[in-house]
């Protein structure tokens, strides 16, 4: 009994840095972003979500990729669109379908912001040594699909 114990108290504690440490990141790239670029994690996400998808998605597809309600990648689409970063374009087989992708110019800014974002993450991170990180992130994928690490 006093095992489990010791193992469910220290999964507890796991838990606790692991979300130390990512909230302490997010905190730091959300500044780093606003500092350096004048923007925000959520347009930055958005960005990155329809880099990645360059035919362009659904605002639907959009929410579920970034795991937000339709209301909060609506917003930030709309100041998008309105930078002139994306272009929203009406489905021609149903009305109600709207399709989301970056402009030329939101490509641009993107792979900035990209390049730059990925050298701050080398920063905040690069004392980890590539054994740790090999073995960390074997660790979060197999936790990720549910495996026990």
């Amino acid at each position: 009994m006093t095992e489990s114990v010791s193992q469910s108290k220290r999964l507890l504690k796991m838990w606790i840095r692991l979300l130390g440490v990512t909230r302490a990141s997010e905190s730091h790239l959300r500044e780093f972003l606003r500092r350096n670029h004048d923007t925000t994690l959520p347009r930055f996400d958005v960005m990155a979500a329809l880099y990645r998808r360059r035919e362009g998605v659904t605002m639907s597809d959009l929410s579920r990729m970034l795991l937000v309600s339709n209301g909060n990648a609506t917003a930030v689409v709309d100041r998008l669109e309105k930078d002139g970063l994306v272009l929203r374009t009406q489905s021609t087989t149903d009305r109600r379908t709207v399709y989301v992708a970056l402009t030329d110019a939101g490509f641009t800014q993107f792979e900035g912001l990209a390049a730059d974002h990925e050298r701050e993450i080398s920063t905040l991170f690069g004392g980890i040594s590539d054994a740790d990180l090999d073995t960390l992130t074997d660790i979060l994928k197999r936790m990720g699909k549910g495996e026990k690490a």
